[in-house]
């Protein structure tokens, strides 16, 4: 009968605590939305949660994209949600181009319905990825190519700024760069 009653408590207080989060990104969406901070003589939403609410601005930012992820793409989640952990992994995986919505569905269902730990479906789907990229080897090499490709044109194009305003090089340096930058833009559209 006892061990009954610290259960029952131990299964509330792990609602509640889960629920907890939920409820303070649902507060920090709506100060953050409606920029309530500047009205309690913060200067920006970063230091209001650092100096007001004591939480640090990574943590801030997830249960800010977390909450909204819940509020938007699945609502019916809100008062039964898992750890900010697995909703925070939820809202990442539902923007990777490389899985489509049966995976989403997939990753959804372990970690919302069968209360599967965030780092264990991670293991799951980063092994799930890294069979496909083997199963199709000319695609995933495709996939870095292009990568590698706009990492370096993003390089590229702020040494082409800085090239502008410092005036370091001659401008025919300047126009090979801006060569350079149309091919390898090119590569990738």
């Amino acid at each position: 009968m006892i061990n009954d009653n610290i259960r029952e408590s131990a299964q509330k207080a792990a609602k509640d605590f889960k629920a907890s989060w939920v409820d303070l990104g649902r507060v920090l969406y709506t100060v953050y939305k409606d920029k309530l901070y500047k009205e309690w003589g913060f200067t920006d939403f970063d230091a209001y949660t650092s100096k007001e609410i004591h939480i640090r601005r990574q943590t801030a930012t997830k249960l800010l994209k977390s909450y909204y992820f819940l509020e938007n793409k699945e609502p019916k989640y809100i008062e039964s949600a898992p750890s900010v952990e697995s909703v925070d992994f939820l809202r990442r995986a539902s923007m990777r181009k490389d899985l489509d919505k049966e995976d989403y569905v997939d990753l959804k269902k372990k970690l919302f319905e069968s209360g599967k730990d965030a780092s264990e479906v991670k293991k799951g789907l980063t092994t799930l990825i890294r069979e496909r990229q083997e199963l199709e080897p000319k695609e995933a090499w495709e996939q870095k190519r292009i990568k590698v490709i706009k990492r370096l044109l993003g390089t590229l194009k702020s040494l082409r700024t800085e090239l502008k305003t410092t005036k370091v090089l001659p401008s025919d340096v300047l126009k090979e760069t801006e060569k350079l930058i149309n091919r390898l833009e090119s590569e990738v559209s």
